[in-house]
């Protein structure tokens, strides 16, 4: 089967993996808590504009896409700090979610670098 070039992204696949993990963090978690949607949103957010970024043409119009994708998975972290003030989620299971957070930031800096030299981000 022929996949998108997006779709080839380690970083894409580990935020899709976040997508699902999320989505099963958010069962336990009543959708009138306002950061429910915010969360929902932010999470979903991140593979689309690493989707949509990798399909530019211009390192400008990439690096646009991914620093949006990197600033919803920073909204991602603090949603889920939220949560747990909030007492909706429990410390481990957000422990798990953040360290899924580090290494899909991490990887959107590497692509955000790569693609535009003089950004130290």
């Amino acid at each position: 089967m022929q996949k998108f070039d997006h779709e080839k992204l380690k970083v894409y696949q580990k935020s899709i993996q976040f997508v699902d993990w999320s989505t099963d963090l958010l069962s336990c978690v009543p959708k009138s808590c306002a950061v429910y949607n915010q969360f929902d949103r932010a999470s979903t957010s991140i593979p689309l504009n690493l989707a949509e970024g990798n399909g530019k043409y211009t390192s400008a119009d990439r690096c646009r896409y991914f620093d949006i994708a990197r600033g919803s998975a920073l909204e991602c972290a603090a949603c889920l700090d939220v949560l747990i003030a909030k007492e909706a989620v429990s410390d481990e299971k957000v422990l798990e979610g953040k360290e899924i957070l580090v290494e899909i930031v991490s990887m959107i800096v590497g692509l955000i670098r790569s693609n535009s030299k003089d950004r130290t981000v």
